[in-house]
This record gives C-alpha cells, structure tokens and sequence, in this order.
C-alpha cells in the first residue's frame, strides 16, 4: 500500500516508524521524497522476544529488509518497551538489521499519546490485545496505575475478553447457542486451551485470537454484557484514577476501542469521562508527527 504526502522535501535518507502491539507491528517506510511505505510483521515484545529473534523476524520480510541499509532513522514504539534494560532488548535487534540508523526504541504509550495529542493536555489509552493509559500534557507523560499484562489486569482489551470466553466455556456457562458454535468452530478445545494457555509462548495474543469469535456474536446479551462490564472495568480503574478525568478529554486507540465503541461510549458516558479521538490505528498519526519534526530541524 502506498500513500504520498506532497508539501515538503525532508532532503534525507529513509525514515522507518514502527508502531508494535503484542500481536502486530506496523512498519512505516518514508523515503526523501516523501513517499510512503507500509509494512506489517508480528508483534514484537522485549518480555517475550530475544533481540535475536527480533532480528530474525525482520529478515523475513523481504521488502522491509531490503531497505535497511538506507535508514537514517528509525522510530520504534513497543508494547513491554517500559525500561532502559527492556528497550535495549529491541534496539540491539533493531541495530543488526539497520547499522546506519539513529534508533529511538520506546513505550507504546508514547506513540499512543502523540498520535491522538490536540494541543491540549488529555488522556490518552489503549485497548487492543493489551490495554493502558497515561496523561499526556504534551511535553511529560504520566502514569497513575501500572499496566500488570493479562493474568492479572488489560481490563477491557482482547485477551481480557477472551479469558472470559473461554473460562466461561470450561466451566459450561456460556449460552447454549454460543457454546454450540464454539465447537462447530474450534471443536472439543479443552485441551487446546490449556496447551496454548499454560504451555505455549504468547498466551495473551492467543485469548485475543478470540475477539473475531465474539465479535460474530455481537449482538447476544452474553456478548453484550461481556463487553460492557469490560469497557466499565477499563474506565474505572485506568481512567478515573487520573484527578483530571472529567476535566480533559480522553482519547483511545487500538482495535478494540473501535469495534466496541458503542460500548465504551456508554461507559465513558456512565463514569462522566469526556470522550476524544478514536483510532484503530495510530501509525499514520505518528508518520505526521515525525515529518513535522524533521521539518522543523
């Protein structure tokens, strides 16, 4: 997919923005005429992924590989990308693919405030495979609550709903309908579960799998409530911790924000939370925010 952007000359070599979830990363390729590239791979964390196996991954794209010698800068946001030790996991990665690149590796929550940053200071949150949040006043970040991953916390996101789903069909309470098409669909999957939950690398990419499901079934009460008390939960515990929750705007990204956000408005609405920008996809924000900054260097 390409896209043009006309206006200015950065009169530099290749500018690569990375945007990475824990299922997938979105890869931004913008060269000195501006013109743009975009990529995907896996998604990449530094908890689960060696800086070798980063490297590998990114060999395996052939494209994106192949441009590598031509980055000048590289701009890389990661979920788990929360500490010096943990970035430098990414960035030893990143640097054998891309030896002449200038690398900037940090939070997820980072590309996640500038990419729905006004102008103002505001709230600004993820919910996808995992979820998060922070206050963003345009120069300093601030968390009141940690993000603890999906065994005990990513309230509201897909491996949260999906841990639901499937703990409700292995204790037999999932609607009849539902639990009928579960097995059409996945089989007798008990003891997939518990391989994939307890034995298998990336068990919160693998209960977000199951958003699609639920998803088919959006409009059965089961569905319905499931996602509502999720949205509330999300509000109440990452967003209403900030003093300023009901005096800024909060925004959103990630997909599940977008497909549910007839849910999260209701809740939003229920804790007096001021509703912003939702974007499924925060990268193309980024590549603005970036090009700026080039511009003005």
């Amino acid at each position: 997919k390409r896209i043009y952007f006309f206006g200015f000359k950065t009169n530099k070599n290749m500018i690569l923005i990375a945007e990475s979830g824990s299922t997938k990363t979105d890869w931004v390729l913008v060269d000195d005429e501006n013109q743009i590239t975009m990529y995907k791979t896996m998604g990449f964390n530094p908890f689960f992924h060696s800086s070798e196996f980063i490297a590998g991954k990114i060999k395996e794209n052939k494209e994106l590989y192949k441009a590598s010698i031509n980055i000048e800068r590289l701009y890389f946001y990661g979920a788990g990308c929360s500490s010096d030790d943990m970035n430098q996991i990414v960035e030893i990665g990143l640097k054998s693919i891309y030896p002449n690149a200038e690398i900037t590796v940090d939070h997820d929550l980072l590309a996640c405030a500038l990419s729905t940053y006004e102008g103002e200071p505001s709230i600004s949150c993820i919910l996808g495979t995992g979820s998060n949040s922070c206050y963003f006043d345009g120069k300093k970040l601030r968390e009141e609550v940690p993000a603890i991953a999906y065994v005990l916390g990513d309230e509201g996101s897909g491996s949260f709903y999906g841990k639901k789903l499937l703990k409700d069909y292995l204790y037999n309470q999932l609607p009849i309908s539902i639990k009928i098409d579960f097995e059409n669909e996945f089989g007798d999957a008990k003891s997939d579960i518990f391989e994939n939950v307890y034995m298998k690398p990336h068990a919160n990419v693998y209960l977000a799998s199951f958003m699609k499901f639920l998803n088919k079934h959006y409009h059965h009460e089961y569905v319905i409530n499931m996602i509502q008390h999720g949205m509330n939960e999300f509000i109440k515990i990452h967003v209403c911790c900030f003093p300023e929750h009901k005096s800024v705007k909060t925004h959103f990204i990630g997909s599940i924000s977008k497909i549910f956000e007839r849910e999260l408005k209701i809740a939003a609405k229920n804790h007096g939370v001021q509703l912003g920008n939702i974007i499924q996809k925060p990268v193309d924000n980024l590549v603005n925010y970036h090009l700026k900054q080039v511009k003005i260097s």
